[in-house]
């Protein structure tokens, strides 16, 4: 999928990290009070701190952890070599920090695929989604990101969805044992997606009917597609699994477009949500300011308590 790395930041503020001070800025005040854990659980990428933490995808997640993040995405997780994926599950366990989603991409995402009901794509994505169970294994993972891929546009929309629901009852069947949850995400890139509702996915979601199967509402995604963001969620609430960030337009931090995140995360959290929200966007800066601009932005839109 065409995701972006994001790149990482730390949360010093106002304090500029110079490399020879760093030692000495970590332990002032304001960095101490940066640190402290959010009120919900964020999930940084790879490269969103790179500017401050280094090249090394380890290093990356310990000075996320450093900021008060307890969670990582990572969507490439599951084309990384088995090893890596075992010592960044290692790490995560070391650090307390929870894996959240990878992306199950067995090529097909980006095309027309199970909305045909043919044998050959229903293969391909069964076969991938028996990999992501071994993957998910290593890194301590639990969901997954499932995109159907295209529309056809020689069948009803009745058989594409039915097309649909019997390959995510097959894919269910395999993730039930092992506890797994593929997150059925509505996109927003190309009108050509099938899945572009919050209300088509939980249609999907109740016809294939398993724990395993749930929706991934990304905040990004649905402003452009649907809007009215709260009253959605809160129709679709009983099956979503999982939360995305990016602001619209622009898909980068809070505060750099037109959402009110103050108001979501508030809404959230006083739904008794304990689910992690994804950082899937950029940086509406580059360098290091960038990422100490994201972070900020984080903290405000966090701080919903004190509103």
């Amino acid at each position: 999928m065409r995701r972006s790395e994001f790149l990482k930041s730390s949360l010093l503020a106002g304090v500029a990290l110079a490399s020879g001070a760093a030692a000495i800025a970590a332990n002032t005040p304001a960095a101490k009070k940066a640190g402290k854990p959010f009120n919900l659980n964020y999930a940084p990428h790879e490269g969103m701190f790179a500017n401050h933490a280094g090249k090394d995808f380890l290093d990356q997640i310990r000075f996320m952890h450093e900021q008060g993040f307890r969670s990582l995405e990572d969507n490439g997780m599951l084309n990384r070599p088995a090893a890596e994926q075992q010592r960044i599950g290692e790490l995560l366990g070391k650090l307390g920090m929870q894996m959240g989603v990878f992306v199950i991409d067995g090529g097909d995402n980006w095309k027309t695929s199970l909305a045909t009901g043919k044998q050959e794509f229903k293969d391909k994505f069964l076969s991938t989604c028996r990999k992501a169970v071994d993957v998910a294994k290593r890194c301590n993972a639990k969901w997954m990101t499932v995109v159907p891929g295209f529309y056809e546009r020689n069948l009803p929309m009745g058989i594409q969805t039915a097309n649909i629901t019997d390959a995510l009852r097959q894919a269910a069947a395999i993730f039930e044992p092992h506890g797994l949850v593929m997150v059925l995400e509505p996109l927003s890139d190309t009108p050509d997606l099938f899945l572009r509702n919050s209300d088509q996915t939980y249609n999907l979601c109740k016809a294939v009917n398993s724990p395993s199967c749930k929706i991934l509402y990304d905040i990004y995604h649905m402003q452009r597609n649907e809007g009215n963001l709260i009253a959605n969620l809160d129709r679709c609430w009983d099956e979503i699994a999982y939360i995305q960030i990016g602001d619209n337009p622009g898909r980068n931090e809070p505060s750099t477009g037109e959402i009110n995140f103050r108001n979501v995360f508030k809404h959230v959290h006083e739904k008794g949500y304990k689910g992690i929200m994804g950082m899937e966007h950029g940086k509406a800066k580059e360098g290091k300011a960038g990422e100490l601009a994201l972070i900020k932005a984080y903290r405000e839109a966090d701080s919903f308590s004190q509103a």
